[in-house]
């Protein structure tokens, strides 16, 4: 349990969130009777809602969760947006899911090394898949992956992973300050992400559950201009209103593109955008917050730019990042995109244009991993599912289920997800209510301690203990919380070695 200095300052609420985690009994059973066993497989916002959906529609399950990290909530806590606290408001739902007595948390616990699918199977009435998409794809350019001590072309999502605090990323090296530019590949919202926090005043930040080491790292930046690349035009960029009219409200930073080129796909394409306001609406916002680039006269500067795609990573005998690319950006007219505007093609040309960087990011999408045992279609980088049902060549495989961005891929937002899980959880329980899925009686424990997994198992007790801590540590600084970046810190939390 925490020590008394460590609460000083911290409020009321705190405090009885701190003795909460201490006072809790550590039990690996649970405490209320149940006919049926689910396992999910990641402790992310598909596996949570999920979980959620079963709970509050069943009286007679029971649900293991299973998480490879310790702290539970997936890419609400490691990418979301530091600045971007209402979107981690379903931590709360989360938590009371984690409170049920029918539910336990098992985390620093990766199923697919000590524990397989197999394993699971064979002792649960139902397994939920729902660890989402842990990798992100690749560019597939010259020199991606760096040169000599160059790291070379960074994931976004580890980018985002860095800031955010996860443990495996807190070793890569982020280089901020050797050169006045990072270029970001990809027109999303991540990547509209990654260039607000390059970008924001150290006291937008401040205030946020951003690392202290993240912040550290920005506050020495030397890091003035992020230009965004798309390979294609204005009108099918991937980020929303909503990210870019953030962008538009950060001090001392200038919007810049090629305002003729927007211009001129808006009035190409009326008739599409009279069918698509949001977009129309964008394209103003746009409009009426940038300049072009000759009259960019900021110390800070984003731009947005269009019709160019990667082709080769070059190192200087600087060592700087010079990204290459193709395409021409001028004009529309040049006939660099091919078709509508619902569903243009980038065609290239014979132009390059050079941009030197400290640092190039990818922000093209992420991608979901396959497990043994598991169907996996390694085209759509998904498990092979009807409603959530997972499929083997067209056929169910009984008791196996997937829910999130492995059922449907990288899109949405945490309200997709939400939905997408509910369906999931429905198609579970017509199967346990209709008998289609029985009832093994297994003995779980049992089969889990043989495994090994109660010898590095993290309880959700456990991780109350690394909640409390981090909370207080934060608001001693004003912040949500100052979260810990290694799994040994965490460890030495919830042993009280700490202290």
């Amino acid at each position: 349990m925490l020590g008394l200095r460590a609460c000083r300052g911290v409020t009321p609420a705190v405090r009885r969130q701190l003795f909460y985690a201490g006072q809790r009994v550590f039990s690996t059973e649970q405490s209320a009777p149940v006919e049926h066993r689910v396992a999910v497989v990641g402790g992310g916002a598909a596996g949570f809602y999920t979980a959620a959906r079963v709970l509050a529609k069943t009286s007679n399950v029971g649900i293991d969760i299973f998480e490879q990290q310790i702290p539970p909530h997936g890419l609400v806590r490691y990418g979301v947006a530091p600045d971007h606290p209402e979107v981690k408001n379903c931590t709360s739902k989360f938590a009371s899911v984690s409170l049920d007595p029918r539910v336990r948390y098992f985390g620093n616990t990766k199923v697919g090394t000590r524990v397989g699918v197999s394993d699971l199977r064979s002792a649960y009435d139902a397994v939920v898949l729902a660890y989402g998409a842990s990798e992100d794809k690749r560019l597939h350019i010259r020199g991606e992956d760096g040169h000599k001590d160059r790291v070379g072309v960074v994931s976004a999502r580890m980018f985002v992973a860095w800031y955010n605090g996860l443990p495996e990323a807190q070793d890569l090296h982020m280089d901020l300050e050797s050169h006045d530019t990072v270029v970001i590949v990809g027109h999303g919202n991540v990547a509209l992400d990654c260039a607000r926090i390059l970008l924001a005043p150290r006291e937008h930040l401040a205030r946020t559950d951003i690392t202290h080491r993240a912040l550290s790292a920005l506050a020495r930046s030397s890091i003035r201009r992020v230009e965004m690349v798309g390979r294609r035009g204005p009108l099918q960029v991937s980020f929303t209103t909503k990210e870019l009219r953030e962008m538009t409200k950060l001090d001392n930073v200038q919007i810049v593109c090629d305002r003729d080129l927007v211009e001129s796909e808006c009035a190409s394409a009326e008739e599409f955008l009279a069918h698509k306001r949001p977009l129309r609406r964008m394209m103003d916002l746009l409009l009426k917050h940038s300049v072009c680039p000759r009259d960019a006269r900021m110390e800070k500067q984003f731009h947005l730019r269009f019709l160019m795609s990667p082709t080769e990573v070059q190192y200087d005998n600087g060592q700087h990042v010079r990204l290459q690319t193709n395409g021409q950006h001028v004009r529309f007219q040049t006939n660099v995109l091919e078709g509508p505007p619902e569903s243009a093609r980038a065609v290239p040309t014979n132009t390059y244009v050079d941009v030197p960087c400290a640092m190039a990011l990818r922000s093209v999408g992420y991608a979901s991993t396959p497990l043994d045992g598991v169907p996996f279609d390694s085209a759509m980088r998904i498990v092979p599912n009807i409603a959530g049902r997972v499929v083997n060549d067209g056929d169910a495989e009984r008791g196996l289920y997937v829910a999130g961005w492995l059922k449907r891929g990288p899109v949405g937002v945490i309200a997709t997800t939400m939905q997408d899980a509910y369906r999931t959880a429905d198609a579970l329980i017509a199967d346990l209510q209709s008998g289609a899925i029985g009832t093994r009686n297994s003995p779980i424990d049992n089969m889990l301690v043989q495994l090994g997994v109660d010898k590095t198992r993290v309880t959700n007790d456990d991780w109350l203990r690394v909640d409390a801590y981090e909370v207080a540590a934060g608001s001693a600084k004003g912040k949500p919380r100052e979260k810990l970046t290694s799994v040994r810190q965490m460890l030495d939390v919830i042993s009280g070695s700490n202290q």
